[in-house]
């Protein structure tokens, strides 16, 4: 017997080590276990609408591609104004242009890339002062 225990706390550690034995408790430990890691898997699983890693590492590949096309196209400082956006192959473009042909021509930049189904013009021209 351990000098640091007293007799009652010896006498509830073995009470507790009998009920342990019988099972009593591992069994309902065992299926609220099982229960959360239920629970657990199924929150983990895709729905529908969610992208897998690899769809998520297609578009971000997409979106980095388009980016430098643009930049390759209309120059550093106009694509780094421009936000390019990418789901699931459909590329949206958002932000401040200082005219309509830039606007399109990042439009036709982004559908010159391989991989690309759609693109969404969300790009505004600068208001003038």
């Amino acid at each position: 017997m351990p000098p640091f225990l007293t007799d009652r706390e010896h006498e509830i550690c073995y009470e507790v080590t009998a009920i342990l034995t019988k099972g009593a408790v591992m069994k309902y430990l065992t299926r609220y276990l099982l229960l959360a890691v239920v629970v657990v898997l199924s929150a983990c699983s895709p729905s529908k609408s969610a992208r897998s890693t690899g769809e998520f590492v297609d578009d971000a590949t997409l979106t980095a591609k388009v980016k430098t096309e643009i930049a390759r196209s209309e120059g550093a400082r106009e694509a780094t104004a421009i936000n390019v956006d990418t789901y699931r192959g459909v590329v949206s473009l958002a932000g401040f242009v200082d005219n309509s042909q830039q606007a399109q021509a990042a439009v036709e930049s982004a559908k010159q890339v391989q991989g690309v189904n759609e693109v969404i013009n969300n790009l505004q021209v600068k208001p003038r002062p």
